[in-house]
């Protein structure tokens, strides 16, 4: 079986972590994979949205450490002095900030370390109500590496950030939920039902708006607001070109659902 499912069904593309008896921890064969799958489904132009999500009982556990002790992964590098060959653009977590396509998380169990931050990573976020995150880098000598830093302050601020990344403590879904780290709480094994319930009211909107309204949200984290503003009128007016513009009035005056076609 492979360490990584990735699958496609109508306009949603799912991809599935699948090292159950590992929990799913991240092996360098499956940095290179996820990150391919990720691009792949992103340059598919029928693909409208991407649940990310694990096999078995827990999301992701983090880096495999066998492979950091072994020297091979991301952790392996570093500690075996190879950091100097690691181009961080090819890592899968900064092509998942890199996409187009939105991107739901469905935490079905753990999400520790890098798991924990690939969970961050994603558009939306969906957890069981038996999972947990677990942020306890400071209590393995390390950072959150994959884009914890980036991600938790812009989430929830300064000092919320600081406690789960001084603390390292485990977060309950009531938690996660109260922090905003994720967007619902969802009975376990309704987890993947309403991911997919989720994914396809995506898929049902204007994909060419969906994927802009991405980009600018994006954008928008580094621009000031004048020229944010501008970006955005300049998308506008491509959009505006598009057939799914014409049918999304034509739609709205004939009182009927949409049919978009990303043209």
């Amino acid at each position: 079986m492979s360490d990584l499912i990735s699958e496609k069904q109508n306009h949603v593309a799912v991809i599935k972590l699948n090292r159950p008896d590992r929990m799913n921890a991240i092996s360098n064969d499956m940095l290179t994979a996820l990150g391919k799958s990720l691009e792949e489904f992103d340059q598919d132009q029928d693909v409208r949205a991407i649940i990310l999500t694990g096999e078995g009982r827990g999301f992701c556990a983090g880096l495999d450490l066998k492979d950091t002790v072994a020297g091979r992964g991301i952790g392996g590098s570093l500690t075996s002095g190879g950091a100097a060959h690691i181009s961080t653009r090819d890592l899968p977590t900064v092509t998942l900030n890199r996409i187009d396509v939105p991107v739901i998380c469905a935490i079905n169990g753990g999400a520790a370390g890098y798991g924990f931050d690939l969970a961050l990573g994603c558009d939306l976020r969906l957890i069981s109500d038996r999972a947990k995150l677990a942020p306890a880098f400071a209590k393995r000598g390390i950072v959150p590496e994959s884009g914890g830093t980036w991600y938790l302050p812009r989430l929830i601020g300064w000092a919320r950030s600081c406690e789960i990344g001084f603390l390292g403590d485990d977060i309950s879904p009531d938690r996660a939920l109260e922090l905003g780290l994720v967007n619902k709480i969802v009975a376990h094994d309704a987890l993947m039902t309403e991911a997919h319930a989720w994914a396809d009211k995506i898929a049902s909107n204007a994909p060419l708006a969906i994927r802009a309204m991405k980009r600018l949200f994006r954008h928008g984290l580094s621009e000031d607001f004048e020229s944010h503003t501008h970006h955005v009128l300049m998308q506008l007016m491509v959009l505006f070109k598009s057939n799914d513009v014409g049918e999304g009035i034509k739609a709205f005056l004939e009182k009927r659902d949409a049919k978009f076609t990303g043209r």
